[in-house]
C-alpha cells in the first residue's frame, strides 16, 4: 500500500493520467495499490456499496472522495465519472445508462442561467470513464474501454440551455412534482430513490407543504449513446436538422421541427411526394420519409432525433377522426428478462418510456381516400400515466410469466389451430397491452407439440414453452387522444 497526494491543476494533466486506464479491470486498479492519505475505504467487498468512479477517485488518483460541491478535481475543474456500455447482440456497443450528474435541489434558490448554476459549475468538463458492463461477470473485473475528456459542443449546449429552462421553470414555479424525463431532449430530470414514498421531497423555497420526487440532473441514456458512438467511437454521425445552432436562441428544437413540418397541413401525401421529388408509393411507410425529408434529412437517421431519442411515429385516423386504424408497438418482451424483473423503477419498459420521446406524424384519409398531413407535435408520455396504468399492465403481464402463462387452444372450423392466453388485452383498457410482434404464430408446448416456425416466430418462457413473440404496445384510443386536436 502506497499513500499519494498528486495534485492536478490542469484538465490535461487528469486527461492524461487517465489514458492509462484504458484496458485495465478495475481489480488492476485496486491491484496498484494506491490510497489517498489516510483513507482505506474496503473496496473489493460485497460490503461497499459506492461507485466505479469513486474507487477510480481515491485508488487510481488518489483522491480521497466526497460529496461537497465542488468538481472532483476542483483545481482543475474536472469532474470524474466512470460510465457503462453494454455489447449489444449485433456486436455494436450501446451506453448502458444515464449520466447522473447533480442533484436538483428544493431548498434554495434556482440560477436563472445554466452558465451560473451549480450543474454548470460541477459538470462543464467531465472525464468520461467507459466500461464494459458484462452480465454475470464480478463488477471487478469488468474491463475499462475508454476515457473522453468531455465538454458538450456548442450545438448540444443550445439543446441543453432549453432542457434546463424547462426543467427549472417547473421548479421556480412549484411544480416540481410535475417533472418527468420525458418533457426533454438531451438533460433529463431522473428520479432518485429507491421507491416513490421514500424519495418524496419538500419544495420549501417555491412550494411550502407540497412534496415532490428527489430528482437529479442527467445526460439521458440516449444522449450517452450519441457520445459514446460518434464522440468516443467516431462513428460517422447522422444529419442534422438544425444546420445553424444560432437558430436555437430563436426558437426551442421541437419548436423548430414541429413549425417545419406544420407548414405544410392540409397537403396530401401525393402533394407532397411532388413537391419533395419523392416516388408516390401510397405505403404508410412513405408518409416517414416524408417528415424526414421537410425536415431536410435525406436518410432516416436525425443527429438531434438520436440524443434525444426521439422516435418518429405515424398515426391515421379514420376519415370521422373517430378512431386510429391501428396501435402503436413500443418493446418487444424478453419473457425471461421480464419475469426477472422485480422492481418497475428499474424495469426495461419504465426505463424506455420514461425519456422518450414520440414525433408524432398524424396523416388522416378523407373521403376520397386521400391522406391529409393534419399536422405533428412532440409528445412523451405523462409520469403518472406511466406509474399507473402503464405499470399496471406491466405487473400482470410480468406475473402472468411468472407463474405460467395460461394458453387455451382454439380450433377453427377448418381445422386450424390457434391459442388465445391471459396477458392484458386492449379490452382492459391499461393505456397499453400486449399482442404479438411476429407476423406468424409460433408455440413449443411442454408435451412436445409445437405449432409455426418456433425459432423464428416465438420466445422462450421461464417454465420451458415457447410462446409467439409478444410486444407491449400503446392502445389506439389513448394515442388518438394525443392528435385529437388536429383532427378534421
Amino acid at each position: 500500500m502506497r499513500n499519494i497526494t498528486i495534485e492536478y491543476q490542469t484538465a490535461e494533466q487528469v486527461e492524461k493520467s487517465a489514458a492509462q486506464l484504458v484496458g485495465m479491470t478495475f481489480r488492476d486498479v485496486l491491484d496498484l495499490g494506491i490510497y489517498p492519505e489516510g483513507v482505506v475505504r474496503e473496496y473489493n467487498s460485497r460490503r461497499y456499496k459506492g461507485g466505479m468512479g469513486n474507487l477510480l477517485e481515491e485508488r487510481f488518483f488518489g483522491y480521497r472522495a466526497n460529496s461537497d460541491r465542488e468538481p472532483d478535481f476542483a483545481e482543475a475543474g474536472v469532474e470524474l465519472k466512470a460510465t457503462c456500455a453494454d455489447r449489444l447482440k449485433n456486436g455494436k456497443l450501446s451506453a448502458g445508462e444515464r449520466l447522473v450528474l447533480t442533484m436538483i435541489a428544493y431548498d434554495e434558490p434556482v440560477a436563472d442561467s445554466l452558465y451560473e448554476s451549480h450543474l454548470w459549475h460541477k459538470c462543464k468538463r467531465i472525464l468520461l470513464v467507459w466500461y464494459l458492463r458484462e452480465r454475470g461477470k464480478d463488477p471487478y473485473d469488468q474491463r475499462i474501454l475508454y476515457t473522453l475528456m468531455f465538454t458538450p459542443p456548442e450545438e448540444d449546449l443550445q439543446v441543453i440551455e432549453e432542457d434546463y429552462r424547462r426543467i427549472t421553470d417547473l421548479v421556480r414555479q412549484g411544480r416540481a412534482d410535475e417533472l418527468s424525463e420525458s418533457i426533454t431532449n438531451y438533460l433529463g430530470a431522473c428520479t432518485k430513490g429507491a421507491t416513490r414514498a421514500k424519495s418524496m421531497r419538500d419544495q420549501p423555497i417555491y412550494a411550502p407543504g407540497r412534496q415532490a420526487r428527489a430528482r437529479a440532473f442527467s445526460f439521458k441514456r440516449s444522449y450517452m449513446d450519441y457520445v459514446l458512438n460518434h464522440y468516443v467511437m467516431g462513428a460517422p454521425e447522422a444529419e442534422k436538422i438544425v444546420r445553424d445552432s444560432r437558430e436555437l436562441q430563436r426558437q426551442t428544437l421541437a419548436g423548430y421541427v414541429t413549425t417545419t413540418i406544420n407548414r405544410h397541413v392540409g397537403r396530401t401525401d401525393r402533394e407532397l411526394c411532388s413537391i419533395l421529388q419523392l416516388e408516390y408509393t401510397g405505403n404508410k411507410a412513405q408518409w416517414t420519409t416524408i417528415a424526414y425529408r421537410l425536415l431536410g434529412i435525406k436518410g432516416d437517421r436525425a443527429a438531434e432525433f438520436e440524443k434525444a431519442g426521439i422516435r418518429v411515429r405515424t398515426l391515421r385516423p379514420e376519415p370521422d377522426g373517430k378512431k386510429l386504424v391501428e396501435s402503436s408497438p413500443i418493446l418487444n418482451i424478453d419473457f425471461l428478462a421480464l419475469a426477472a424483473e422485480d422492481d418497475w423503477e428499474e424495469s426495461a419498459l419504465r426505463d424506455l418510456l420514461s425519456d422518450m420521446r414520440y414525433l408524432l406524424i398524424v396523416f388522416q384519409k378523407d373521403a376520397d381516400d386521400n391522406a391529409i398531413l393534419r399536422g405533428c407535435r412532440l409528445w412523451g408520455m405523462p409520469e403518472n400515466t406511466l406509474d399507473g396504468p402503464v405499470q399496471e399492465c406491466w405487473r400482470r403481464t410480468r406475473d402472468a410469466v411468472r407463474r405460467g402463462v395460461k394458453l387455451t387452444k382454439k380450433v377453427s372450423r377448418t381445422g386450424k389451430v390457434s391459442y388465445s392466453n391471459d396477458l392484458p388485452a386492449i379490452s382492459d383498457h391499461l393505456v397499453a397491452h400486449v399482442r404479438p410482434r411476429a407476423k406468424l404464430s409460433a408455440y413449443r408446448l411442454t408435451n412436445g407439440i409445437e405449432v409455426g416456425n418456433v425459432e423464428r416466430d416465438a420466445e422462450p418462457l421461464p417454465d420451458g414453452r415457447w410462446m409467439t413473440r409478444q410486444a407491449f404496445w400503446l392502445n389506439n384510443d389513448y394515442m388518438l387522444e394525443q392528435i385529437k386536436h388536429m383532427l378534421r
